[in-house]
């Protein structure tokens, strides 16, 4: 079942493969909560890199970035050196099915993700070759079918804002994570 905005998200404590505990919702601040695909996953990382190149604007807008991946922590591991931001493993999918995230051959088969899917292996091949970046298991955990979702999460437990991807490379950009941000109502914002 899809969460609609006005939800209330019940307050967990996650664990990040790349730093501390961390409290979502948390208390005073945003939380952009993202349910990529797998560890390694080369729309992923293209999609990320663009939010580590401005991340301090992120934070500035007062927003915690969480990446979550249906992926375990050991496998995460090899793949997040150098984001800023917290990354979670749910190689369970507790979390997608929570958030009502799915899977779908759509996610690879859809005709407006094939040329994200052609930039996003050449950009891969190209960090693999330079050894920049590990390869994805060839059956990752979770499949290859997972479907992004971004969820906007405000400090008092209650979901702002949310997209759900029809394909692998339909999500959030960082200007849209903005805009949606800057429409929170301050008293639930800060």
């Amino acid at each position: 079942m899809r969460l609609v905005p006005g939800s209330d998200v019940p307050a967990r404590e996650l664990a990040p493969v790349n730093g501390p505990a961390l409290t979502v919702p948390e208390p005073g601040r945003l939380v952009h909560l993202q349910l990529r695909r797998f560890a390694g996953c080369p729309v992923c990382n293209l999609h990320l890199r663009s939010f580590t190149v401005r991340h301090a604007e992120i934070e500035a807008a007062g927003i915690r970035e969480v990446v979550v991946f249906h992926s375990s922590a050991g496998e995460l591991r090899e793949h997040v050196a150098g984001l800023p931001f917290a990354v979670v493993g749910d190689p369970e999918k507790r979390l997608y099915a929570e958030f009502g995230v799915e899977s779908a051959r759509r996610a690879l088969l859809h005709p407006r993700v094939w040329w994200t899917i052609v930039k996003a292996v050449a950009v891969s091949a190209w960090q693999l070759a330079r050894g920049r970046a590990r390869a994805p298991k060839l059956r990752p955990d979770g499949g290859r079918l997972g479907l992004p979702a971004d969820f906007l999460l405000g400090p008092d437990g209650r979901l702002a804002a949310a997209k759900y991807g029809e394909h692998a490379g339909d999500h959030w950009s960082v200007d849209d994570l903005l805009a949606l941000a800057a429409a929170v109502p301050a008293g639930t914002a800060r």
